[in-house]
C-alpha cells in the first residue's frame, strides 16, 4: 500500500480569462485557492452538497452545517453574482436507516401483541441485560435493576462524575449508561407496582427493547416491503425540509434520493469494475480496490485526510453497523461499493445479485448524473472528509478514468468546503450519542430564532468549530440589537425627515461607508470571512452612533442603512426579502401595519402635549387644538385595528377631561407616561422619548422587556429595602415607647443588685459588695438617659 505521507498530486484551477473574484479555503489543498469556475465564461457554478440521513429529527449540529452552507451559497450568488446550480442529496437508505426502520417496525408489532404487564416486564428485563452486556462490559453479567446504580457508579464513576468527556467513546459510554439507567428505573417501578401503565413502561424501556427485538426478529421481516423503511425516511425528510425553511435555508435547486437512483448506481459500480478498480466477492458484494487505483499513475487515495487512511475506527464507521468483515477483501481499507443484502435488509436487483448501495457510492453516482464529470464545489460537514469524501473522490475518479491504462488526469471536484462542528460545553452534537437539541425544540422553546442562530454562525466563521457559550450568545444578541436600533433610527428618519445640511461630519461618515464597503469586500473575498464582514458593519454603525447626528443629512444615513440592509439580506438574515429592493431594515422592527395610522397619530399628539407641558405653556387653546383634531381616516372598523383605535380615542378623552378640570402640567405628563408605559406597552409597542426629536415608535422586543424587568426589579428592591427600614424604625420606636414607660427608679431593680438609693440607683451588687465607681459612672449615664426618656413620655401623657 502507498504511504500516507506521499506527495499530493498537483492541484490546478480551471483556466479562465476572467480574473478570480475571491479565494476559497479548499480542503483538497488545505490552503486558500483562487476560485475559478469550470465554466468558460466564469459565471456558472456547479455545487453538490451532502444532505441528511433521514432517520431522526435534525439537531443544532445540522443547523450549523446547512445554515453555514446556505450563507456561502447566498454570498456566492447574490454578492459575487455567480449563476449557481445547487444539488443536495437525501440519504434514505443506509445501515442506520435500515436498523432504525426495522427496529421501529418490530417494536410497533411487538407492542400491539404484548400489552399485558407480565410480557412487557419479562421482555424488557431480558433486553436490559442484553443491552448492558453488549455496551457496558465493566458491569457484572446478568446484573439486576436494583443493583444497577451502585455498580454503574463503581465501574464508571469517572464518566458519571460530571467532568468533561475526553472522547466520543466516553460520550457514547455515557449515553449507554443513561439508557440503561432509565430502563433499570422503569423495571424497578414495575416490580413495585404490578398494575403499572404498560404504554408508559414501553416508552421508558424502548431504547433497550429496540436492539433486543432486532436481534431476535430482524432477519425475519419481509425486506422486499420497502415501505418498512420509507415510512420512516419520508416522515423525517419532510421534517428536515420544514426545519430548514424555519431557519431560512434556501431549498436546493435539485434534490436527489438514493432510493430513486438504484439503476444509475448499479451502472456506476459496473463501470468502476470494468475500469479495473473494483472487484466482486462470492456473496455478491463489490469492493473498491485501493491498491489497483493507486497503481495507476496520477491516482492517490485519501487526498483530503491522508493521515486517517489507516484509521480502522473511521473506516468501520464508514462501512456501517450492518457490514460484516469479509475475508475476500484484497486490502483492509477497501470499501464497499455495493453490499449484498442479508435477510431483513432491503435490496435492489444488480448483476451480482440482490443488494444495496454502499454509503459513499450514492453521492458519486447522483452528483455525476446531475452535474457531470467535473464539479466546481462539494460541501459537507468536516466529519465527512474521511472516509466519505475521500472515498467519493477515489471511486468517482475511477469511474471517469480511461480504460487504456494511461493517466486520466481527471479531477472530479475542484473545491471541497467543509463546515466546522458545533459544540456545546465542549461536546459535539450527534444523533448516535443522543446528546442533541433538535432544531424544532430549540425554536419552539425560544432558545433561538432563524436570525439569532445565523448571526452566531456568521460571527463564528464557516470552517472553524463553533462552541456555543454564554459569551457567544451575548455577543450575537448584542450585535442583533445593535442592528435593530440602527435600522429603527433610519426608518424613523423616513417617517420624520430632517432638513440638515451637509457638514464635515457628514463627509466623514460617507468616507466611513466607502471604507467599510472595501473592508467587507476584502473579507468576503478572503474565503468568505464573515466574522470580519460583521465586524466591519458593526464598526460603521459605531461611527454613526458616536457622530453628531444633527450634523448628518438624512440621505447619508439612509444610504448607509440601505447598503447594510442589502448585505444582511444577502447573508439570509431577513427571510426571503430581496437584497436589491432599496428598502431599509429587516423584519421585526416595524409595528403591525394595522396599528401604524393610529399609533403614529397618538404618538404625535403625545409629543405635542409633553413639549408644552415641559415648557410650562400648555394653554387651553393649545390643548383644544390637539384634542379637537379630526380623527384619523384609517380602517376604524377593522377588527385588527380596534385596540389601537381605542388607545387613540381613550387618550383624547383623557386629555379633554384634564382640560375641563384645569389639571396641572404634571397630570398631563403622567397621562403621557401611562400611554407609553401601559396602554401601548400592553399592545407590544413602545415610545422611546428623545430630546428635540419626536418619540421613536418601536415594537417591544426582548431587550426592552429585559430592561424593564431589570428596572422593575431595582424598584422592587428599593421598595423592599425602604419597607424594611421603615419596619425596623417602627420596631425601634415601639421598643423605645415601651422603654419610656419605665421609671428610672425601677430600671435597675433586678436580681443583679441587692441595694438601691432613693432614686433607684444601684449601690450594692447581688453579693452585697459595693458597685465599683467605674461601673457606677456607666450606670449613671444609662439612668440619666432613661430619666429624660421617661420625662418625655410623661409630658406626652399630660403628666409632666
Amino acid at each position: 500500500m502507498a504511504s500516507p505521507a506521499r506527495t499530493q498530486p498537483p492541484w490546478k484551477a480551471p483556466e479562465s480569462a476572467i480574473p478570480p473574484k475571491l479565494k476559497i479555503y479548499n480542503s483538497l489543498t488545505r490552503t486558500k485557492n483562487d476560485f475559478v469556475p469550470l465554466d468558460s465564461e466564469g459565471r456558472k457554478v456547479t455545487w453538490y452538497s451532502c444532505g441528511p440521513t433521514v432517520y431522526d429529527d435534525s439537531h443544532l449540529g445540522h443547523a450549523r452545517n446547512y445554515v453555514s452552507i446556505d450563507i456561502l451559497r447566498r454570498v456566492l450568488a447574490h454578492y459575487f453574482d455567480y449563476d449557481l446550480k445547487f444539488v443536495q442529496n437525501i440519504t434514505d437508505v443506509d445501515d442506520k436507516i435500515i436498523l432504525r426502520g426495522r427496529q421501529q417496525y418490530l417494536l410497533f408489532d411487538f407492542k400491539s401483541k404484548h400489552q399485558n404487564p407480565d410480557d412487557a416486564f419479562s421482555y424488557s428485563s431480558k433486553a436490559f441485560q442484553a443491552y448492558v452486556k453488549k455496551n457496558l462490559p465493566l458491569l457484572p453479567a446478568n446484573i439486576q435493576p436494583e443493583a444497577y446504580n451502585a455498580e454503574a457508579k463503581k465501574a464508571y464513576g469517572a464518566i458519571l462524575g460530571g467532568k468533561p468527556l475526553a472522547s466520543d467513546a466516553e460520550a457514547k459510554t455515557k449515553m449507554h449508561l443513561s439508557t440503561a439507567s432509565s430502563a433499570a428505573a422503569a423495571l424497578l417501578m414495575a416490580q413495585n407496582d404490578p398494575k403499572f401503565d404498560v404504554a408508559d413502561f414501553y416508552t421508558k424501556t424502548e431504547d433497550v427493547l429496540l436492539p433486543y427485538l432486532d436481534s431476535l426478529y430482524g432477519a425475519s421481516i419481509d425486506a422486499n416491503d420497502h415501505s418498512i423503511f420509507t415510512k420512516l425516511t419520508q416522515k423525517y425528510e419532510q421534517r428536515f425540509m420544514e426545519d430548514m425553511r424555519s431557519l431560512n435555508v434556501l431549498d436546493p435547486d435539485v434534490v436527489t434520493r438514493v432510493t430513486e437512483y438504484g439503476p444509475q448506481i448499479v451502472e456506476f459500480v459496473e463501470k468502476i469494475v470494468k475500469n479495473g478498480f473494483g472487484y466482486v466477492t462470492s456473496d455478491g458484494s463489490v469492493y473498491f480496490d485501493i491498491q489497483a487505483f493507486e497503481q495507476r499513475p496520477g491516482n492517490h487515495y485519501a487526498r483530503l485526510e491522508p493521515w486517517n487512511r489507516g484509521n480502522q475506527e473511521l473506516q468501520a464507521d464508514g462501512e456501517g453497523a450492518l457490514t460484516k468483515k469479509s475475508t475476500e477483501k484484497r486490502g483492509d481499507a477497501d470499501f464497499a461499493l455495493w453490499k449484498s443484502s442479508k435477510p431483513g435488509e432491503p435490496s435492489w436487483p444488480s448483476p451480482w445479485g440482490p443488494g444495496r448501495p454502499g454509503w459513499h457510492i450514492e453521492c458519486s453516482a447522483m452528483a455525476s448524473d446531475v452535474l457531470g464529470k467535473s464539479i466546481d464545489i462539494h460541501s459537507g460537514g468536516i466529519d465527512l472528509c474521511f472516509p466519505h469524501h475521500d472515498n467519493e473522490l477515489a471511486q468517482s475518479e475511477a469511474y471517469w478514468s480511461t480504460t487504456d491504462g494511461s493517466p486520466h488526469g481527471h479531477q472530479w471536484i475542484q473545491y471541497f468546503m467543509h463546515m466546522g462542528h458545533l459544540s456545546i460545553s465542549g461536546s459535539k452534537m450527534s444523533k448516535s450519542l443522543k446528546n442533541f437539541t433538535t432544531i424544532r425544540e430549540a425554536l419552539s422553546r425560544g432558545d433561538w430564532n432563524a436570525r439569532s442562530l445565523r448571526i452566531i454562525f456568521l460571527i463564528g466563521g464557516w470552517k472553524d468549530g463553533v462552541e456555543i457559550t454564554d459569551g457567544l450568545r451575548a455577543q450575537g444578541k448584542s450585535l442583533e440589537s445593535y442592528l435593530d436600533n440602527f435600522f429603527l433610527k433610519a426608518k424613523d428618519l423616513q417617517r420624520n425627515p430632517t432638513e440638515n445640511s451637509p457638514t464635515p461630519q457628514d463627509e466623514k461618515l460617507r468616507d466611513a461607508l466607502a471604507y467599510t464597503k472595501t473592508a467587507l469586500h476584502d473579507a468576503l473575498s478572503d474565503s468568505f470571512d464573515t466574522p470580519a464582514a460583521m465586524r466591519a458593519i458593526s464598526n460603521l454603525i459605531t461611527e454613526y452612533n458616536s457622530a453628531d447626528q444633527v450634523a448628518i443629512t438624512d440621505n447619508t444615513v439612509l444610504e448607509i442603512a440601505r447598503w447594510i440592509t442589502k448585505i444582511v439580506r444577502i447573508f439570509g438574515l431577513d427571510g426571503s426579502a430581496d437584497p436589491n429592493d432599496g428598502t431599509v431594515g429587516w423584519s421585526g422592527i416595524d409595528i403591525p401595519e394595522e396599528a401604524k395610522e393610529f399609533v403614529y397619530a397618538v404618538s404625535r399628539e403625545r409629543d405635542e402635549v409633553r413639549q408644552h407641558a415641559i415648557a410650562g405653556n400648555l394653554s387651553e387653546e393649545k390643548l383644544a387644538a390637539i384634542v379637537e383634531k379630526d380623527f384619523v381616516k384609517g380602517q376604524q372598523n377593522d377588527k385588527a385595528a380596534a385596540p389601537y383605535v381605542e388607545v387613540l380615542a381613550s387618550f383624547r378623552e383623557s386629555l379633554k377631561g384634564l382640560a375641563r378640570e384645569k389639571a396641572p402640567a404634571k397630570d398631563f405628563l403622567a397621562l403621557c407616561d401611562k400611554l407609553r408605559n401601559l396602554d401601548l406597552w400592553d399592545l407590544g409597542i413602545y415610545l422611546e422619548d428623545r430630546e428635540g426629536r419626536p418619540a421613536l415608535v418601536r415594537p417591544v422586543d426582548s431587550e426592552l422587556r429585559a430592561a424593564r424587568q431589570q428596572k422593575e426589579e431595582r424598584e422592587l428592591q428599593k421598595r423592599e429595602a425602604k419597607e424594611k427600614r421603615e419596619a425596623e424604625e417602627a420596631e425601634k420606636a415601639k421598643k423605645r415607647a415601651e422603654m419610656a414607660r419605665i421609671s428610672p427608679k425601677d430600671m435597675f431593680r433586678t436580681e443583679e443588685y441587692s441595694l438601691w438609693d432613693e432614686e433607684g440607683f444601684p449601690v450594692r451588687d447581688a453579693k452585697g459588695e459595693e458597685v465599683p465607681k467605674s461601673k457606677g459612672k456607666k450606670l449613671r449615664k444609662e439612668w440619666e438617659r432613661q430619666r429624660k426618656l421617661h420625662e418625655e413620655w410623661l409630658a406626652g401623657q399630660g403628666q409632666g
